[in-house]
């Protein structure tokens, strides 16, 4: 029996294009539908570009801030489906499912604080001026 490679299974064109923008915006809704930590990411993000409106920050600190806002959200997202692939192998307690699940978390939780320590490098200055 000849060999099918997975490229020969996936389909191409314009059409194909449109469903990967389909899936993804669905992926993206049901995160925010069931995700808590995105919703708080989502609040960072409008609190972020409001304070980036009110101090004027430079083209260089909004790239800096959008990047690591775009980070966030696909580190969150990958961590959904972590959990989601991981459930559906098994919903019983698992050491293994427990580490996969954690270190998906962990990777959510490092980003966060990195873009906190950004936050503050880019906004600091700002509210330094504002306060002093």
């Amino acid at each position: 029996m000849p060999q099918i490679s997975r490229d020969d299974l996936k389909k191409k064109g314009l059409k194909r294009i449109f469903y990967s923008i389909k899936y993804s915006i669905e992926g993206l809704v049901y995160a925010y539908r069931y995700e808590q930590s995105l919703w708080l990411h989502g609040i960072a993000t409008i609190f972020s570009i409001c304070l980036g409106i009110i101090f004027k920050i430079k083209l260089s600190e909004w790239a800096t801030i959008f990047i690591v806002l775009g980070v966030i959200l696909g580190i969150e997202l990958l961590n959904t489906a972590i959990e989601a692939a991981v459930d559906l192998v098994t919903l019983e307690k698992n050491p293994l499912a427990k580490i996969a699940k954690d270190c998906g978390s962990a990777a959510t939780c490092i980003v966060t604080l990195v873009a906190i320590v950004i936050g503050l490098f880019v906004f600091g200055p700002y509210f330094m001026r504002v306060f002093s």
